[in-house]
């Protein structure tokens, strides 16, 4: 019974819980001017942040609120640019 669960631990529990505090700090590092993605795959700039909420810019004079929670990633920044861009100039 102590093996079963040692194995689900490494194999189911602690990969899970890893991800979760990778998500919490992804939120809580959340800044003005960072493209993110949303549960529901909208991307937009971030133009403001309150506590629980964040103002998404998805088009030009298009802002919209959402949960912070709602936030599922953060996307590289477009203008900055790749390792072979640099390497190609």
């Amino acid at each position: 019974m102590v093996l079963i669960f040692a194995v689900m631990y490494f194999i189911v529990i602690r990969p899970q819980s890893k991800r979760a505090k990778e998500t919490q700090k992804m939120l809580a590092d959340l800044k003005k001017g960072d493209e993110v993605v949303t549960t529901g795959g909208i991307i937009g700039r971030i133009s403001g942040i309150k506590d629980a909420e964040i103002t998404l810019q998805v088009q030009e004079g298009v802002r919209i609120r959402i949960q912070r929670s709602a936030v599922t990633g953060r996307l590289k920044n477009p203008t900055e640019p790749t390792k072979t861009e640099a390497k190609a100039s």
